[in-house]
């Protein structure tokens, strides 16, 4: 592992925590965040931050060359739905690549600028380099026992999930009853849960998996404290995540707050 690295971060935690891990290990890590979805937090966790639109593909690679990184990963969502932004510009070197792709899905999308980076001479590290503590093993990850009518739920749900996961459509299905209330696309996990719950009321199960060919480079599956937040708001039974492809964000924080909850969290 070299010691200076890049970070293309998007939102959430991930980013800050990939940074952490990466400061634990020696590595030093200098940081790119997109205007419309980064922290700011993110500043104090690297040795150097830069800043630009989610639409500046130029500026990304300009500097990458300025700060002769070699190595650089991916860390944090940049929402799908920003590409629909009117007000988003997009540079000649984004334009370019958004139509040159075979069509718009995530893996597309982010593929070619993975593809852009190494052909530049630029390696795109795994997303999950530094956390390996924070994908959890098979096995049911909270106190309570699921019971059998959940663990159905859970197996029915899976393989759809599994299904619209191949298809890049999105990586969650919400279900009741063996019957699917609601499929994610392109408005997320969360808004895809509250859908569900909204047919399914109270009791609901959320199936979350990885895709059937996951690359560890980028959009890595993620549970965290506010998913069990809404969870809990929603007053659904369980949640089911992908063993060694999910990261659980805040780990000791989320389980705590499942097993307080009454929220049971298995890896499947």
């Amino acid at each position: 592992m070299e010691k200076r690295i890049g970070l293309i971060a998007g939102n959430g935690k991930f980013p800050i925590l990939f940074a952490e891990g990466a400061r634990k290990k020696g590595v030093e890590v200098v940081a790119i965040g997109i205007n419309e979805e980064t922290s700011k937090d993110l500043e104090a966790h690297v040795s150097k931050m830069y800043w630009l639109g989610v639409g500046e593909l130029e500026k990304l690679f300009e500097i990458l060359l300025k700060e002769r990184l070699s190595s650089v990963a991916m860390a944090g969502q940049v929402r799908h739905k920003l590409l629909f932004d009117k007000n988003i510009k997009l540079d000649k070197k984004m334009s370019e690549l958004l139509g040159g792709v075979r069509d718009k899905k995530t893996d597309s999308l982010i593929g070619a600028v993975a593809e852009k980076l190494e052909k530049s001479g630029v390696k795109l590290l795994d997303s999950t380099t530094f956390l390996s503590d924070l994908l959890p093993d098979k096995g049911t990850l909270t106190k309570t026992p699921l019971d059998r009518k959940v663990l159905e739920d859970i197996e029915f749900g899976r393989e759809i999930a599994k299904s619209i996961a191949g298809l890049d459509i999105g990586q969650s299905v919400v279900v009741k009853d063996k019957v699917v209330l609601a499929v994610e696309s392109i408005e997320g996990t969360d808004e895809a849960v509250k859908r569900g719950a909204h047919y399914g009321k109270e009791g609901i199960v959320v199936i979350k998996v990885s895709k059937p060919n996951q690359d560890m480079r980028f959009d890595v599956p993620i549970i965290g404290p506010e998913t069990i937040k809404l969870l809990k708001g929603l007053k659904a039974t369980a949640i089911a995540i992908e063993a060694k492809k999910t990261l659980i964000i805040d780990k000791e924080e989320t389980l705590k707050l499942a097993n307080e909850s009454g929220i049971g969290v298995i890896a499947i």
